[in-house]
């Protein structure tokens, strides 16, 4: 199927959507009218621009109010179509968009809307044109694609077709299987888009919430399915209405559509003919996470490394990067000043510049990567550094593609320097258990479709929770292993924690490190001993805990004693300790989970406040 997106999708003039939306590898692009209206440009100058760009003019709209008026209504109406359809021409599209009419003098009776549109198809085929009719959710009569399908069948004219809406029809629980009935030759377009399920008016809804295939919650791939084996194979064009997608960058924008239309065409392929792209990478966890520091910040890195039971087990044979090591969890210090590191600490600060995940086939995941439209970060390297591929990922920090079958680069790139013997947490330490990554609201949906994309990880549903200074959303994207798991926290309010930090770093990354351990009493003893910088939770907390749960005394003694939070689910329990924010950055986080899959939501509330306690006065 040919990909597009309607000009409304992405911000910006209707020149600047043009190139993003031409650089994003669309092929098709819908007109939207009042963004040709809004330009400077002559129809004459888009329409060579379109071409120029080597894209085609899927379909011009909205041609709105037409259908079931009477008079001099009715003929201003055909005046305005005659108009359009010269603009039409002008542009070369050769399709119009007409959705169901709001008009409040506007007739639901069907002989009349049937009337309408065969005049309207003798017009439209004089010129080579075609017509499509749209269901409009909140349509003032038609408000259903199976009544646009039924007055198309009865207009029966080869200029009169109709245009499939997956928002109009899956906002109102309108079955799939009603789109069995439709003949694919008489559908002019398909549009595409995803929304979350919300409670509220199908107009408001639409105007502000609808997504990218996969961010939201409707099943688009099986509307789609439908459609391409019923022999469906024009136009699957975006419509995308949402706030944020407007306030965003276009080129962001249009690349997550042009990726979330590949996703869909993979989804369905088995059943289709569509080409397959290389599988989602299986990963099985972080391997590493790098900050890139000066020595001077590197300092108090290492102080609190070591404050939480980690050994420096080796230096680089040839670069300023430290290996620090406890248990199976990784942490690198990059100080040198020139290359990637050193640039990304220029623009963001010290900070974490690059992870590492471990999968099967680097090869195969760069592959898909590129296929994608993911920016694939250049990697030449000389012994003894192993190769080791990038992509540029939240924030522009790296993320390395680990082999799993290849040598290690703690024994092949670094050599131990006296390194002390492990730290008896050692044993109690199974490795990284989640990675959270603060980032501007308007970026969070495209994050998650990143991740998605790429590895064999699925979102949970996305959540709002209350930082002492405002709302933020998380979502998490876990495989289905929970080996990798990554929690985006995507900020709302300027002074919640996760704003703070994004203001910090001048943009997205991690913020949060959590490491999984299986004893968090031994966690809390050894950090206590350690002189750790723990995060302080109220005494009102474990207060409330007592009343809440059925704990024993001398284990919430213990809870208090080391700052311990906890929670409980039908699926299990879960402990945690947070530490302080290095220079209000990056902050750490033991968690020992007993059958619980969840993130705890229920004890945010109470660590953020905890950790609002440290941040700088507000100014007057």
């Amino acid at each position: 199927m040919l990909h597009s997106i309607a000009t409304v999708s992405v911000s910006g003039s209707l020149t600047e959507k043009l190139t993003a939306i031409a650089e994003a590898g669309f092929a098709g692009v819908e007109i939207f009218e009042a963004d040709l209206i809004g330009s400077p440009e002559t129809p004459e100058t888009i329409a060579r621009m379109i071409r120029d760009l080597g894209l085609v003019c899927t379909a011009w709209q909205p041609f709105r109010d037409f259908e079931g008026l009477t008079g001099a209504l009715r003929a201003r109406t055909f005046d305005r179509a005659e108009r359009k359809f010269d603009l039409m021409q002008t542009l070369g599209a050769r399709d119009m968009l007409v959705c169901s009419s709001l008009h409040p003098e506007a007739s639901g009776d069907p002989a009349r809307i049937v009337d309408d549109f065969r005049e309207l198809g003798e017009r439209a085929g004089a010129r080579g044109l075609r017509v499509g009719y749209e269901a409009l959710a909140w349509g003032r009569h038609i408000n259903d694609h199976r009544q646009v399908w039924d007055i198309v069948q009865a207009v029966d004219h080869p200029a009169i077709g109709i245009i499939l809406d997956t928002f109009h029809s899956l906002s109102r629980d309108i079955p799939i299987d009603s789109l069995e009935a439709i003949d694919p030759a008489k559908i002019v377009l398909v549009q595409v888009a995803d929304a979350p399920r919300l409670q509220m008016d199908h107009l408001s809804w639409s105007r502000h919430h609808r997504c990218m295939p996969g961010q939201g919650e409707f099943a688009i791939n099986a509307y789609v399915e439908t459609l391409a084996r019923r022999g469906y194979d024009g136009p699957l064009s975006l419509e995308i209405f949402n706030d944020d997608f407007r306030a965003w960058s276009a080129r962001q924008i249009a690349r997550d559509g042009r990726r979330s239309l590949v996703l869909v065409e993979e989804a369905i392929a088995p059943k289709t003919a569509s080409p397959a792209l290389p599988p989602r990478a299986a990963a099985s966890g972080p391997a590493f996470v790098e900050f890139a520091m000066t020595e001077a910040e590197a300092e108090p890195m290492r102080a609190m490394l070591a404050s939480l039971g980690f050994i420096r087990a080796g230096l680089h044979r040839t670069l300023a990067v430290e290996h620090w090591r406890l248990g199976q969890v990784h942490i690198v210090i990059n100080r040198e000043q020139t290359g990637f590191a050193a640039s990304y600490r220029l623009l963001h600060g010290p900070s974490v510049c690059a992870i590492g995940v471990t999968v099967d086939d680097p090869a195969a995941a760069l592959a898909r990567a590129e296929a994608l439209g993911m920016e694939v970060f250049p990697t030449t390297v000389a012994p003894p550094r192993l190769p080791m591929p990038a992509i540029r990922g939240v924030g522009a920090a790296l993320i390395h593609l680990v082999d799993a079958r290849g040598p290690s680069p703690w024994t092949v790139e670094f050599e131990a320097k006296d390194a002390p013997e492990p730290d008896p947490l050692d044993a109690h330490i199974a490795g990284i258990d989640h990675l959270s990554q603060s980032m501007q609201h308007e970026e969070f949906l495209s994050w998650q479709l990143f991740y998605c994309a790429l590895f064999q990880i699925d979102r949970t549903r996305m959540a709002e929770v209350v930082d002492p200074l405002g709302l933020v959303a998380n979502q998490a994207v876990e495989a289905p292993d929970r080996g990798l798991r990554f929690m985006l926290i995507g900020a709302h309010a300027g002074q919640t924690l996760a704003s703070r930090f994004i203001h910090r770093s001048f943009g997205a990354g991690v913020q949060h490190i959590a490491i999984a351990t299986d004893d968090i009493f031994a966690v809390a003893e050894r950090l206590a001993a350690l002189g750790a910088p723990i995060l302080e939770i109220s005494a009102n907390y474990h207060d409330d805990l007592a009343a809440r749960f059925d704990i024993a005394p001398e284990v919430l003694e213990r809870m208090r004693a080391g700052h311990i939070l906890y929670d409980r689910a039908d699926d299990g329990e879960v402990f945690q300790i947070y530490t302080r924010a290095l220079d209000k950055g990056v902050f750490f986080e033991f968690v020992q989970r007993r059958g619980y899959d969840g993130y705890s939501a229920a004890n945010t509330t109470a660590r953020l406040a905890a950790q609002s306690r440290f941040r700088p006065a507000l100014q007057d």
